[in-house]
């Protein structure tokens, strides 16, 4: 396993990074990027084991609803590219059982991949939304070719590609990237049906990086954001090699949304076990600012957060029930598809209501509440206390920092960043709804209800 210096060593493989219109040289001494490179090898540090051998619990395939169950409070703890890094390794283990039957040769190279992997305790991030070009026509039928991600070339050791993939968590900060299809290909379109891994560093890969990482000089009044952001990639494959070892699919296009679907299971359960956490945070800001505002006794507010509480409290069965009715294979346990996309969808569909009850609970001052520094100020300070105090025992900096937390988690960069990805992130409600229909007994659902009408399970003629 690595340590959280080697970690940082690791970065200096000349891999081409771009922030800001600048390429950036050291990914550790950058003043805003360097945050996150520090903050992942903290990671490695606190999961860091000597033993010779020893697997990351990051990266460990869990094998019982127990141990699903318990990796969950692990990833809380991680940052965020150690989550994707596990995601990325189960995305692709799920997918190598589901192709075994018909491409056992892929399915052997991702289980080799996966254990090196593990060896090498590196950390991968997922690359799967293409650039798209014009959303009406399919990858074969755009006016630029690259739009999506393809190959361009095909040599006897391996394949070129070309193309970009959006919205790629962490992609400067890692050491590999899982590249998969967005979507089920069609025949004509064999060249758009690739999945491989491509170290960061290989020569034509260009990410363009931006942040929701707080710009302020003092980053105490963003006690969420200044603690957790991550970059933004937008990784650009300018005809990069990829050798037939790190192929895992490569023309099949009856098994190109195999690795999207693999993929959708661990992102959405990721967010499901995120919005769990996200919605006790929410109740818990929005009681604690009722009472530091005196109004924890008015019925529209208790009813507000009666509300709040439900939708954390059903958010946290359904991932409960993903995992309790998880399925258990010789290679691993698979949280179940049902609870897992209608969960996820819930708590995404549902997550700005909850945000405009907070918001409506908490008032205005949630945006123009005064800063630390101002409450420091010996002018400025007695003065925001005095009038940011509402009562005894409640000190008027003490609702001011409430004000703060609030604003950075739901109002400001972080917020906005938040409440896009709780709903794109997975491949967005639509396919939730999707993937719940298609899981959900449908059938068992009308014989019940043909039962209680009282007829038998065929439709009556009209005459």
């Amino acid at each position: 396993m690595m340590t959280g210096e080697q970690y940082k060593r690791s970065l200096n493989d000349n891999r081409e990074t771009y922030f800001e219109g600048e390429r950036v040289r050291d990914l550790v001494t950058h003043p805003l990027l360097g945050a996150c490179v520090s903050r992942i090898a903290a990671g490695y540090d606190h999961f860091y084991s000597p033993q010779p051998g020893a697997v990351s619990a990051l990266m460990a395939i869990p094998h019982s609803a127990n141990e699903l169950r318990d990796r969950i409070p692990l990833l809380h703890e991680a940052d965020i590219v150690a989550n994707v890094t596990y995601q990325s390794i189960m995305t692709l283990t799920t997918a190598s059982i589901r192709i075994a039957d018909k491409l056992p040769q892929y399915a052997e190279r991702i289980r080799n991949y996966v254990q090196g992997a593990q060896r090498r305790d590196i950390r991968i991030v997922e690359c799967i939304t293409d650039a798209k070009g014009d959303r009406s026509r399919p990858p074969g039928k755009q006016d630029d070719p690259d739009a999506y991600t393809h190959v361009v070339d095909r040599r006897p050791d391996g394949v070129i590609i070309r193309g970009a993939k959006l919205h790629i968590t962490g992609a400067s900060m890692c050491h590999e990237l899982m590249v998969i299809p967005t979507k089920a290909m069609k025949p004509g379109e064999e060249s758009y049906a690739i999945a491989c891994a491509v170290p960061v560093n290989s020569p034509g890969i260009k990410i363009i990086d931006t942040t929701f990482a707080p710009r302020h000089h003092d980053s105490r009044t963003f006690p969420v954001s200044a603690n957790i952001h991550m970059p933004e990639g937008f990784v650009i494959f300018d005809n990069v090699f990829v050798p037939n070892e790190r192929i895992f699919l490569d023309g099949e296009v009856q098994q190109a949304a195999i690795f999207a679907h693999s993929l959708g299971l661990w992102e959405r359960l990721g967010g499901l076990s995120a919005m769990a956490e996200e919605g006790d945070q929410l109740v818990g800001f929005a009681q604690l600012i009722a009472e530091a505002n005196g109004l924890a006794n008015e019925s529209h507010v208790k009813e507000k957060i009666s509300e709040m509480i439900i939708h954390a409290t059903l958010v946290r069965a359904a991932l409960e029930a993903a995992i309790g009715n998880c399925h258990v294979t010789p290679e691993g346990a698979f949280p179940d598809e049902l609870y897992t996309n209608a969960g996820k969808y819930h708590g995404a569909a549902n997550y700005n209501l909850m945000v405009r009850h907070l918001h409506d609970i908490a008032g205005g001052s949630v945006l123009t509440a005064p800063s630390v520094a101002d409450l420091e100020n010996e002018v400025t300070g007695p003065l925001v206390r005095k009038y940011m105090g509402t009562m005894n025992g409640v000190d008027g900096e003490y609702r001011a920092r409430l004000f703060h937390a609030i604003r950075d988690l739901t109002a400001d960069s972080y917020g906005g960043w938040k409440a896009v990805t709780n709903v794109q992130a997975g491949g967005g409600l639509y396919a939730q709804r999707i993937v719940t229909r298609r899981y959900y007994d449908l059938k068992g659902a009308k014989q019940k209800a043909l039962r209680l009408a009282g007829v038998d399970d065929k439709p009556q003629s009209n005459s």
